[in-house]
């Protein structure tokens, strides 16, 4: 296998500069996004030195590999353009290209020679905001309750992005016991995944699958049916907390636990569709296995975000001490962060009913997912805001409830249940935030599904813009911290679209995730620049922006990055 890649690292290194012929860039593009996507998931991670090799190389060549990124879309774009006049004026200089090319052959040398010492993964944390969040789905999916069938269609459309560790079918609020017969909805729609990968996998770049286990998976991998399918397994049998216990251990609670115990530092968020019962039955499970130490780094590892409480039967006067979301809410309020939403699950499925024609027309019929993607009996899609919340796309910290996101707003407050605490948003000036930002979210959340329906179905289409400010790249929101009073530049000009498409731009505070309560102007907010002066009492406050940035495909879709202004004392 070293040898394999050795010699696809020596195409990159020698492939010739000045080459006019774009089946020549093509190919560079081609090679360059795989080297990318190995650099985390196809290398063997027990041989430690191939990661570091690849690390040493975005070190030297980092700049020039986002440029050939960059490169291949504007040679889609405009494919009679010579391929010199599409790099940057830097990179039209032969000497500096040299340069660079000899920096990284000269490491590449040391590197296989042993020169350079070999180094463990732990010491590679640095690529860790590149790897997907590590989300596992439990699942109520039933006939007479389609809403999960279609929120896994969309999930699956953002395998991509999701790393999915789990598919665990339990209980729900219409099923307080399982049936074998709902269970293989679940593969269904697996099996159409399966059948729309090769159209999937276009949007990435991505040609062929790893061949380990899978685990860690980079941002734009797609992974394997089967991968799913290994994934995909019995939870909690039976309905509400009465059940938890040593009968209750199932291969779900026992997942849940092998997952947290992984050398991992990304959290894992349990998105609970249906009941939470397999969840409390593995934190159960620990309790009794472990010290209260261990226990707490178990809790301080997952994460739940609970569509309403579906532990119990939804009938008025139906108490809430019956299920096991209270138990956790009480007993583990301290430790575990466990999201209740009221909102955001409610206005997906009333909206997406009352706009029921825009999801025949660009969901339904789109590829086999589409195809499996049923037409909606109660609401649409009511349990989507769980992995929405979070998606990587620049908006939001999802350790941070309060930040809102495509998934909702939530604040630390007093539970539906009257008793326990929680971060929800049930009622009062959380529900009224949330509704707000999920109302000016939904078009853009539902043209971003759609483009990606079009992929499934055609293998072709539009892709979000790429947002760089203040040439910081990623989705990690960016905390600048002036002095107070001072003026602050915020530059996005490196921004693109990979498609090649215009971009248009909107600076625009957020005011409820900040301390700050006075008002704050944005100047040239509608321009890839703008400029914001800090007001002179705002030290020891902070203000959240948000850069929001869309492109003029079809459907327009729109991407994000947070910037946290922080001002100090003059």
């Amino acid at each position: 296998m070293i040898k394999s890649y050795q010699t696809e690292w020596k195409h990159i290194l020698n492939l010739k500069f000045y080459s006019r012929e774009c089946k020549d860039m093509l190919r560079i593009s081609k090679l360059m996004r795989g080297i990318f996507q190995h650099k985390i998931f196809t290398f063997p991670m027990q041989d430690t030195k191939l990661p570091f090799i690849c690390n040493i190389f975005d070190l030297v060549c980092g700049e020039l590999a986002l440029h050939l990124q960059y490169v291949r879309y504007c040679i889609k774009t405009n494919p009679h353009k010579t391929l010199s006049n599409h790099f940057d004026p830097y990179f039209k200089s032969k000497t500096n290209f040299t340069l660079i090319m000899m920096k990284a052959k000269f490491v590449l040398f040391l590197c296989f020679c042993g020169i350079i010492p070999q180094v463990s993964c732990k010491e590679l944390k640095k690529d860790t905001p590149y790897l997907k969040p590590r989300v596992v789905i439990l699942t109520d999916v039933s006939s007479w309750e389609t809403d999960d069938s279609e929120s896994l269609v969309r999930l699956f459309a953002y395998a991509d992005v999701l790393e999915i560790e789990g598919l665990i079918y339990t209980t729900g609020w219409s099923l307080d016991w399982t049936r074998d017969e709902f269970f293989g909805l679940i593969h269904q729609a697996i099996d159409a995944y399966e059948k729309d990968l090769p159209n999937l996998m276009k949007r990435s770049g991505q040609y062929k699958h790893r061949t380990d286990e899978e685990s860690k998976q980079m941002i734009g991998y797609w992974p394997s049916a089967k991968y799913l399918r290994e994934r995909t397994m019995y939870g909690s049998k039976k309905r509400g907390l009465e059940h938890i216990g040593a009968d209750n251990v199932s291969p779900g609670s026992e997942w849940i636990i092998n997952l947290a115990n992984e050398t991992d530092d990304r959290p894992l968020w349990i998105c609970i569709w249906g009941g939470g019962n397999t969840l409390a039955q593995a934190v159960w499970s620990v309790q009794q296995q472990r010290t209260p130490k261990e226990l707490r780094a178990f809790l301080n590892k997952v994460h739940a975000y609970a569509i309403t409480d579906q532990d119990r039967d939804l009938k008025a006067g139906t108490p809430f001490d019956i299920s096991s979301h209270y138990w956790l809410r009480r007993e583990f309020k301290d430790d575990l962060l466990f999201l209740w939403d009221e909102s955001a699950y409610f206005y997906q499925n009333a909206t997406g009913a009352a706009n029921w024609e825009e999801y025949e027309k660009h969901i339904q019929r789109h590829g086999n997912l589409g195809a499996v993607y049923p037409k909606y009996k109660f609401g649409v899609e009511g349990d989507t805001p769980s992995f929405l919340y979070v998606l990587p796309n620049g908006l939001s910290n999802p350790l941070q409830p309060n930040q809102a996101s495509w998934g909702g707003y939530f604040e630390w407050s007093l539970s539906p249940d009257n008793e326990t605490f929680t971060y929800n948003n049930q009622k009062g000036r959380a529900n009224e935030i949330s509704r707000k930002y999920e109302t000016y979210f939904y078009s853009a959340i539902f043209n971003d599904f759609a483009a990606r329906m079009d992929w499934a179905k055609e293998g072709a289409g539009n892709r979000n813009p790429v947002v760089i400010v203040n040439k910081q790249k990623g989705t990690d929101a960016i905390i600048l911290r002036p002095k107070a009073g001072k003026e602050v530049k915020l530059d996005a000009s490196a921004s693109f679209d990979p498609d090649g498409n215009q971009l248009t731009f909107n600076w625009w505070v957020l005011p409820e995730a900040g301390t700050y309560s006075g008002a704050v102007t944005i100047v040239n907010a509608d321009t890839e620049n703008a400029r914001i002066k800090t007001p002179a009492d705002m030290a020891g406050k902070s203000i959240h922006i948000i850069c929001e940035v869309t492109d003029t495909g079809h459907p327009a879709l729109t991407s994000y990055k947070r910037i946290i202004l922080e001002p100090t004392k003059k």
